[in-house]
């Protein structure tokens, strides 16, 4: 999805380290939209600053908000560590990575993600403001996180699969030709190699091949390879 549609809310907030915490696991998935509903501390703090780091724009530029205000978006996505049963529709969240498909369609439309306090989570009749909830699946012992952490986990899901791509055009496995290429300079190397019988040297070549397909080797990595076993006289 667009970081750009994406707008944090946090509800009540009474801890301005978690607010600095949350403004930088912003800035570490590329999000920058910080809305404080109702905050109860300043989150211009020296506390609040000394943990965002390096996200004081975000910090700086976070704006206050009220529920009536949340109408303004296209999808408002609550969040619940309180889980209910088939028969309490407002607790029945979705799947994190279900949530971030979802978004990952959706072209130019406004979307809040809501962090309820850091004492009670959201109220029922809060739940029943969001389209739908999502919920972050943890130990049945220690079931609630922190606030700053919960979200942490929701924003690195919601910017995985762009994350994913830019790491995919980065750094592209090689094409046939390289592996072709590279399988010749391998079993040439083999063929230079004492082994006891033919067998155990098309036994080699075989595991080479097997091993250079399942790797999804890098051009970077193949070359790397190529230079290696020409070494093998």
């Amino acid at each position: 999805m667009n970081p750009d549609s994406l707008h944090v809310v946090l509800v009540e907030p009474r801890n301005s380290g978690n607010i600095g915490a949350i403004s930088r696991a912003m800035a570490n998935f590329g999000f920058k939209n910080l809305l404080l509903l109702d905050p109860k501390v300043n989150h211009l703090s020296q506390t609040a600053r000394n943990r965002a780091k390096h996200s004081q724009e975000i910090l700086t530029k976070a704006k206050k908000t009220t529920f009536n205000k949340l109408k303004k978006f296209d999808y408002v996505i609550g969040t619940t560590g309180k889980l209910g049963s088939d028969y309490n529709i407002t607790r029945t969240p979705i799947q994190i990575e279900s949530l971030a498909k979802r978004l990952s369609q959706v072209k130019g439309k406004k979307v809040a993600l809501i962090i309820g306090r850091e004492s009670s989570g959201l109220l029922n009749k809060e739940l029943e403001l969001c389209d739908f909830i999502v919920h972050v699946p943890t130990d049945k012992k220690y079931p609630i996180m922190n606030i700053s952490h919960a979200t942490s986990t929701l924003l690195y899901e919601l910017s995985k699969q762009s994350h994913s791509k830019r790491l995919e055009d980065e750094f592209q496995p090689i094409g046939s030709e390289e592996k072709t290429r590279l399988l010749k300079i391998i079993n040439q190397a083999i063929k230079n190699l004492p082994f006891r019988t033919k067998d155990k040297q098309e036994t080699q070549k075989k595991i080479w091949k097997r091993i250079i397909g399942k790797s999804f080797l890098t051009k970077r990595e193949a070359f790397s390879l190529m230079g290696f076993f020409r070494k093998i006289k």
